[in-house]
Protein backbone atom coordinates (compact mmCIF):
# COMPACT_ATOMS: atom_id res chain seq x y z
CA UNK A 1 0.00 0.00 0.00
CA UNK A 2 1.86 3.58 -1.10
CA UNK A 3 1.65 6.01 1.77
CA UNK A 4 0.89 9.52 0.79
CA UNK A 5 1.85 12.27 3.05
CA UNK A 6 0.24 15.75 2.27
CA UNK A 7 2.20 18.92 3.81
CA UNK A 8 1.63 22.83 4.26
CA UNK A 9 2.71 24.81 6.76
CA UNK A 10 -0.16 25.22 9.28
CA UNK A 11 -1.88 21.85 8.30
CA UNK A 12 -5.43 23.70 8.53
CA UNK A 13 -6.54 23.66 5.06
CA UNK A 14 -5.59 22.23 2.01
CA UNK A 15 -3.59 19.12 3.51
CA UNK A 16 -6.82 18.06 5.37
CA UNK A 17 -9.17 18.40 2.45
CA UNK A 18 -6.15 16.71 0.69
CA UNK A 19 -6.26 13.73 3.74
CA UNK A 20 -9.96 13.22 3.76
CA UNK A 21 -10.52 13.14 -0.31
CA UNK A 22 -7.23 10.39 -0.53
CA UNK A 23 -9.23 8.34 2.06
CA UNK A 24 -12.68 8.67 0.53
CA UNK A 25 -11.30 7.53 -3.07
CA UNK A 26 -8.84 5.41 -2.52
CA UNK A 27 -10.79 3.15 -0.53
CA UNK A 28 -8.34 2.36 1.54
CA UNK A 29 -5.76 1.42 -1.88
CA UNK A 30 -3.14 4.05 -0.59
CA UNK A 31 -3.00 5.20 2.99
CA UNK A 32 -3.12 9.15 3.67
CA UNK A 33 -1.61 11.15 6.21
CA UNK A 34 -1.50 14.88 6.47
CA UNK A 35 1.07 17.56 8.51
CA UNK A 36 2.23 20.52 8.77
CA UNK A 37 5.87 23.00 9.69
CA UNK A 38 3.95 24.86 12.20
CA UNK A 39 0.58 23.64 13.07
CA UNK A 40 -2.20 25.83 13.67
CA UNK A 41 -4.72 25.03 16.83
CA UNK A 42 -7.55 24.20 14.72
CA UNK A 43 -8.35 23.45 11.64
CA UNK A 44 -9.54 26.41 9.09
CA UNK A 45 -13.63 26.28 10.14
CA UNK A 46 -14.64 27.76 6.24
CA UNK A 47 -12.45 24.83 5.19
CA UNK A 48 -14.19 22.44 7.25
CA UNK A 49 -17.28 24.27 6.30
CA UNK A 50 -16.83 23.42 2.60
CA UNK A 51 -16.12 19.99 3.52
CA UNK A 52 -19.32 19.36 4.89
CA UNK A 53 -21.12 20.50 1.46
CA UNK A 54 -19.08 17.42 0.45
CA UNK A 55 -20.73 15.27 3.37
CA UNK A 56 -17.34 15.14 4.89
CA UNK A 57 -16.68 16.82 8.51
CA UNK A 58 -12.91 17.16 9.51
CA UNK A 59 -13.81 19.83 11.94
CA UNK A 60 -12.50 17.33 14.26
CA UNK A 61 -9.42 16.87 13.06
CA UNK A 62 -6.12 17.98 14.67
CA UNK A 63 -3.45 19.90 12.76
CA UNK A 64 -0.07 17.88 13.79
CA UNK A 65 3.08 19.01 12.98
CA UNK A 66 5.32 16.91 10.49
CA UNK A 67 8.02 14.36 11.55
CA UNK A 68 11.22 12.95 10.31
CA UNK A 69 9.16 9.21 10.48
CA UNK A 70 6.09 10.57 8.38
CA UNK A 71 8.62 11.79 5.62
CA UNK A 72 10.84 9.04 5.72
CA UNK A 73 7.58 6.45 5.46
CA UNK A 74 6.20 8.23 2.85
CA UNK A 75 6.19 6.92 -0.91
CA UNK A 76 5.27 10.56 -2.26
CA UNK A 77 5.02 13.62 -0.50
CA UNK A 78 2.48 16.59 -2.04
CA UNK A 79 3.23 20.10 -0.70
CA UNK A 80 0.45 22.03 -0.99
CA UNK A 81 1.75 25.43 -3.16
CA UNK A 82 3.25 27.05 0.14
CA UNK A 83 6.33 25.46 -0.35
CA UNK A 84 6.17 24.27 3.43
CA UNK A 85 8.57 26.88 5.50
CA UNK A 86 10.92 24.78 7.62
CA UNK A 87 10.30 21.53 5.88
CA UNK A 88 13.33 21.07 3.46
CA UNK A 89 12.76 18.35 0.96
CA UNK A 90 15.90 18.07 -0.49
CA UNK A 91 17.43 14.62 0.19
CA UNK A 92 13.46 13.44 -0.93
CA UNK A 93 12.75 15.44 -4.20
CA UNK A 94 12.23 12.32 -6.21
CA UNK A 95 9.44 11.75 -4.01
CA UNK A 96 8.36 15.47 -3.39
CA UNK A 97 5.57 17.32 -5.90
CA UNK A 98 3.92 20.07 -5.35
CA UNK A 99 0.41 21.20 -5.82
CA UNK A 100 0.98 25.17 -6.22
CA UNK A 101 -2.46 25.51 -4.85
CA UNK A 102 -3.97 29.09 -3.39
CA UNK A 103 -3.91 29.33 0.49
CA UNK A 104 -7.61 29.29 1.59
CA UNK A 105 -6.60 30.95 5.33
CA UNK A 106 -8.47 34.29 5.04
CA UNK A 107 -10.94 33.29 1.88
CA UNK A 108 -14.38 33.60 1.61
CA UNK A 109 -16.90 29.94 1.50
CA UNK A 110 -16.92 30.93 -2.47
CA UNK A 111 -13.00 30.71 -2.92
CA UNK A 112 -12.16 27.65 -0.58
CA UNK A 113 -14.77 25.80 -2.68
CA UNK A 114 -12.63 26.72 -5.47
CA UNK A 115 -9.84 25.42 -3.78
CA UNK A 116 -11.56 22.47 -2.04
CA UNK A 117 -12.82 21.10 -6.09
CA UNK A 118 -9.01 21.93 -7.10
CA UNK A 119 -7.87 19.64 -4.56
CA UNK A 120 -10.58 17.07 -5.06
CA UNK A 121 -9.26 16.86 -8.91
CA UNK A 122 -5.37 16.49 -7.88
CA UNK A 123 -6.49 14.09 -5.41
CA UNK A 124 -8.82 12.08 -8.00
CA UNK A 125 -6.08 12.24 -10.44
CA UNK A 126 -3.37 10.92 -7.73
CA UNK A 127 -4.87 8.03 -6.71
CA UNK A 128 -5.26 7.14 -10.40
CA UNK A 129 -1.66 6.94 -11.20
CA UNK A 130 -0.65 5.20 -7.88
CA UNK A 131 -3.01 2.32 -8.43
Amino acid sequence: MKKVLFVCVENAGRSQMAEAFAKLYSAGKIEAMSAGTVPAREVNPVVAEAMREKGMDISGNRPKVITTDMVQEADVIITMGCSAEGFCPVQFLSKVVDWKLEDPKGKSIEQVRQIRDEVEKKVKELIEKLE
